[in-house]
């Protein structure tokens, strides 16, 4: 799977699914960023085939529309589109 990481400041599991022509999901993994935090992400639309598909059903079971970008915390918490406030309260900034 073609899953990248950012490291940074440790905060539990912190896994984003995006597009990588998604102007949202680009600003959500530079908020990650900017926030110093510890994250992977995974550009959907680069997958093919099966690898695509587990992706896609995996990310739907946080966000069954299938929107991007999903941000998933810890396997406890989501967080759909780009909702600035919601990440930095999750990650206390």
């Amino acid at each position: 799977m073609a899953v990248e990481h950012t490291s940074g400041k440790k905060v539990g599991s912190v896994m984003l699914y995006a597009l990588s022509t998604c102007q949202w999901c680009n600003k959500t993994k530079q908020l990650l960023r900017d926030l110093g935090i510890d994250f992977d992400f995974v550009y959907v639309d680069l997958l093919e085939g099966k690898e695509q598909s587990e992706i896609l059903d995996t990310m739907e079971k946080w966000n069954p529309r299938g929107s991007f970008p999903t941000l998933v915390i810890d396997n406890k918490r989501c967080i759909v589109g780009f909702q600035e406030g919601q990440i930095r309260e999750v990650f206390g900034t």
